[in-house]
């Protein structure tokens, strides 16, 4: 189905619908060992919120139910869930890929020390948050001493097989921007990286992901309070791209809350904004196998971070723009 192109003069975001769902991502909760400056959820150590155990025993149930070819788990640090092994492993027991939004300090973690080499053994994608290769700005960011245990973390991986030639482990990075600005060229920057991280510290990584940060929640406080919001606004809008909007992913994946609520997708669950339709709980996806293709999803302005300049996915840019 065609999308009505974007008007500068009426710039509202232009409305969608859902393609085939491919992906089930799912917020295990909201604790996590870190508090980022951009993070859009909120998430810390003090966080409480985690998924119920028969929610958890759910989802591979609707995996196969909706034939899903991917299992993408976030949080928070979605590791720190009790069931999170549990779930790893019955998914990937269903031939299903299993997808690790992870911090790489967890793997540090007290009580976590295995658990590189469990999300290895079960052919786990790692998806690594490092917002940057230099150290000052990952520790700005994410606080003081995030980065060496970051590197470290990553050499850990890389010696169990992870981003080795030859290898089917992935190791993909993920780069966030630190403040307003839009992220640079993906496949440039991942060059960048690529070479940075070799040379200093003999890491090898599969892809760098770049994401635009969200104007939501403690981002979006952040800079309402430096008074940056509106202009950050201002230049989402500007950088819409109508092309990305074939893209965007939110057209095959849908999103469950560590309540079990359903949502287009992680960003539209923090500000509440639930799935239209019939299917809005996690149970609700054991029934019909399409019951969310075509079906509208819910838009408003923070979707231009999305289809800005290069689009933004949690698959990283959606061009090369």
């Amino acid at each position: 189905m065609s999308t009505p192109p974007f008007s500068p003069e009426s710039p509202s975001f232009p409305p969608l619908r859902r393609q085939r769902l491919s992906t089930l991502q799912v917020n295990l909760g909201y604790r996590c060992n870190q508090s980022c400056s951009h993070c859009h959820v909120n998430a810390g150590p003090w966080r409480q919120e985690m998924m119920a155990q028969d929610l958890i025993e759910l989802i591979p149930k609707v995996l196969s139910a909706q034939n899903l070819a991917c299992l993408d788990l976030t949080g928070g640090a979605p590791e720190l869930h009790p069931q999170f092994r549990w779930l790893v492993t019955a998914a990937r027991a269903l031939g299903v890929t299993v997808i690790d939004r992870c911090n790489l300090t967890i793997l540090s973690e007290p009580g976590q020390e295995d658990l590189a080499r469990f999300l290895a053994d079960e052919g786990v994608r790692v998806v690594a948050s490092l917002p940057c290769y230099e150290q000052e700005r990952v520790d700005l960011q994410r606080g003081q001493g995030v980065y060496e245990r970051s590197i470290a973390g990553l050499k850990l991986l890389n010696q169990l097989g992870y981003a080795q030639p030859g290898s089917s482990l992935e190791l993909d990075l993920v780069f966030n921007p630190l403040g307003v600005a839009l992220p640079p060229p993906q496949a440039s920057l991942e060059e960048q990286y690529r070479e940075a991280l070799w040379q200093t510290h003999g890491i090898r990584f599969s892809h760098l992901l770049t994401i635009t940060n969200m104007p939501i929640q403690r981002f979006a406080r952040d800079l309402q309070h430096q008074g940056a919001l509106e202009s950050y606004m201002t230049t989402l809008k500007a950088a819409h791209r109508p092309d990305n909007l074939s893209q965007v992913m939110c057209r095959s994946l849908i999103s469950v809350s560590w309540t079990g609520s359903l949502f287009d997708c992680d960003f539209n669950q923090q500000l509440d904004l639930p799935t239209a339709g019939t299917a809005r709980q996690l149970i609700d996806l054991l029934d019909e196998d399409d019951a969310l293709v075509e079906q509208p999803i819910a838009v408003a302005d923070h979707c231009f971070g999305c289809t800005a300049g290069g689009g933004s996915s949690c698959g990283g840019a959606l061009s090369s723009g």
